[in-house]
């Protein structure tokens, strides 16, 4: 993982929240609407490309596994001296099993997801709540 300077910081009290359909193609339509918030951060190519994988693993799992609706929240943050992009995804919950058995899972396929993140982020965690369910990471992208 690459730290990366930026030439303007976001702003501590921005944050930008994108909806997600329970549709095909809603992943990208959210990741395509969060490359351009990155981009008026200028956060380094990098950078940009580490969040949005992450974005994308944590909306797919909200979509495959979850009950709708979900939100993505996107946000910058400082953790000790290191700054980074705080992301979380919020749905309601897990959905109910389906009856496959997990050998019926093509592991080329499934189950990689939670591992890219944790590869790309400096900290993540899951929070279940009332209102459903809450993973978050934080990106890296410089020191203060």
């Amino acid at each position: 993982m690459t730290t990366a300077q930026f030439t303007a910081a976001p702003r501590e009290e921005s944050e930008h929240v994108f909806p997600l359909l329970h549709a095909p193609g809603a992943v990208a339509t959210v990741r395509r609407r969060a490359r351009v918030v990155l981009a008026e951060w200028n956060l380094a190519p990098e950078v940009v490309a580490d969040v949005l994988l992450v974005v994308s693993e944590l909306l797919t799992n909200a979509l495959v596994h979850a009950l709708p609706p979900a939100t993505l929240r996107l946000s910058p943050c400082q953790v000790g001296r290191s700054r980074a992009v705080h992301i979380e995804v919020t749905d309601r919950g897990p959905v109910a099993p389906t009856g496959l058995s997990a050998s019926a899972v093509d592991p080329d396929e499934h189950g990689r997801g939670l591992g890219i993140v944790t590869a790309l982020s400096s900290r993540f965690g899951v929070h279940v709540h009332l209102d459903g369910t809450t993973r978050w990471a934080e990106v890296p992208f410089g020191v203060v």
